[in-house]
């Protein structure tokens, strides 16, 4: 089967930053392809050879194919640079620390950028203020499907006392680099901890408060016990009462006297 496939290739709107390719292909397999760079077609295979000879030897088809920079590339480039191409999202990163996988080195740091638009960024590490490039792998610019990607860059490296180590993004939306220094004082994970064991103290704190509220509102109008001296009233004989000072369990029974009893009985009498 045979396709023929245009395609405009481009830094900017400027025509002179454009470069026209018209291709043929048979069974996936180009083997001709006129250049706007060249002005002239050019063959890939015996057929491609013969068939690039024949139009090249054609005024009509080389002007044909020349006027197509402008007519058919500079046009729809300046409406793509309108629209999306014009546009542009801040990416974000985040360093962290991880194992190396090889053990060349005893440490390893993460720079992953996220959520930048478009396509073309640069990721770069420095040590001490100097770039580094030993040592360092990275990723492909990863696209997340809602036209955002993300890059993930690795350094493996020796640790040294007093050093800075800074992961450095730049991109077309950045007014100027994006610089992430690595702070060595605290793993992450340490960080996480520490957050959540506050976190814990904070909430122990709230409850117990809280407790103590409730147990005061609960105690505060209950009547108050006077002391355990109460005093009630004693029938001594048949139609007198005094007064008799008891404990604070009033079921325990009042005894008098053997001659108090006496004096009732012959009062009574």
């Amino acid at each position: 089967m045979e396709v023929v496939l245009s395609r405009c290739e481009f830094n900017s709107t400027d025509v002179n930053d454009i470069e026209y390719i018209y291709s043929h292909y048979y069974n996936k397999l180009e083997y001709v392809r006129f250049s706007s760079s060249l002005g002239l077609y050019v063959g890939y295979t015996a057929y491609g050879v013969k068939q690039a000879e024949g139009w090249n030897k054609d005024p009509s088809v080389l002007n044909r194919r020349r006027a197509q920079k402008e007519t058919y590339c500079q046009h729809n480039i300046e409406i793509d640079y309108s629209t999306a191409l014009s546009k542009s999202a801040k990416p974000y990163a985040k360093l962290h620390s991880e194992t190396p996988p090889t053990g060349g080195h005893p440490a390893m740091l993460v720079c992953s950028v996220y959520d930048f638009y478009p396509k073309m960024i640069k990721v770069s590490w420095h040590r001490d203020g100097k770039e580094v490039t030993t040592d360092v792998t990275s990723t492909d610019e990863l696209a997340d499907g809602d036209w955002y990607y993300q890059i993930h860059s690795h350094l493996e490296y020796t640790p040294r006392s007093g050093e800075k180590i800074s992961c450095v993004v730049d991109h077309v939306s950045l007014d100027k680099p994006l610089v992430n220094v690595w702070d060595p004082s605290m793993p992450e994970s340490e960080r996480n901890k520490i957050a959540i064991g506050a976190s814990g103290l904070i909430l122990g704190l709230i409850l117990s408060l809280a407790g103590f509220i409730y147990y005061k509102s609960k105690t505060r109008g209950r009547p108050v016990q006077t002391s355990s001296d109460q005093f009630r009233p004693v029938q001594t004989s048949l139609n007198q009462f005094r007064p008799v000072q008891t404990s604070s369990d009033q079921s325990k029974p009042v005894q008098t006297s053997l001659n108090q009893f006496r004096r009732c009985f012959w009062i009574s009498r």
